[in-house]
């Protein structure tokens, strides 16, 4: 398996950063999760095999984690003649259906029906999906929004699991405990917290319960990069720490 994270930032704007997305490959499977601004150049710039993704799972429906997915099916349709015949697979909480017809209402009927089929599946807190090829994707509801939900991928033996965005949980500890790579918002500083995201201190006692083979932090706002990340989270955790960046590539060898 291999996770690349191509977008680490938030809607702050950063030249280093943009918004949600992160590839996982594992098997025959390419599962974009999230697809915020930015994301779609980060594929192109990045040497990403985009015509190649086979599956988009959404977190929530906040702007900076769902914004670029219509430029990517357009792209899909006409940036690479002839355009993509290959079937997509997109996955979210409830409302994801929804969500694509307003998109669909705004850019055009070209969304609904783009010249590949784009089957739509909305997986509940609590169910797993077969992706195919052994891979696995799991969902848990999360305290972000009101349809925000977790997600773990496994295959072989291995398992990445994204909290997308998320306030602090102790049950998700739990539900990710022992995973091989824990991919965990890191948002805001402790002066600023607020219930909806997570605080370096937070993801810290996050790891300790899950207990994580490494821990990756991402969705970084501006002022939490101002403070010394590791020192905090240590405070906490005592695994290998990293602070991902747009284009990081992390492998995970299957058993």
């Amino acid at each position: 398996m291999r996770l690349t994270t191509l977008g680490t930032g938030t809607i702050a704007l950063s030249p280093e950063r943009v918004c949600a997305g992160h590839l996982v490959e594992a098997g025959a499977v390419r599962l974009l999760l999230d697809c915020g601004s930015g994301v779609s150049h980060r594929l192109a710039e990045k040497g990403v095999a985009w015509r190649e993704i086979t599956h988009v799972a959404f977190t929530h429906f906040h702007l900076d984690h769902i914004s670029d997915f219509a430029t990517l099916v357009f792209a899909w349709k006409y940036g690479d003649l002839p355009g993509r015949s290959a079937p997509l697979m997109v996955i979210g909480p409830e409302g994801t259906a929804a969500l694509l017809g307003r998109l669909a209402d705004a850019f055009g009927d070209w969304l609904r029906a783009p010249g590949f089929e784009i089957a739509v599946i909305e997986i509940a807190a609590g169910a797993t999906l077969d992706l195919g090829d052994g891979v696995l994707l799991a969902a848990m509801k999360v305290p972000h929004t009101a349809e925000s939900v977790a997600y773990s991928i496994s295959r072989g033996g291995r398992r990445i699991v994204y909290t997308g965005d998320t306030g602090y949980d102790p049950m998700f500890g739990e539900w990710a405990r022992g995973a091989d790579v824990l991919l965990c918002e890191c948002s805001l500083p402790t002066e600023m917290a607020i219930a909806e995201h997570l605080t370096p201190e937070q993801c810290g006692a996050l790891a300790a319960a899950a207990l994580p083979k490494h821990l990756v932090l991402t969705h970084f706002y501006p002022p939490v990069e101002r403070t010394d990340v590791r020192a905090a989270v240590a405070a906490h955790y005592a695994g290998p720490v990293s602070l991902a960046s747009d284009g990081a590539m992390f492998e995970i060898e299957e058993g």
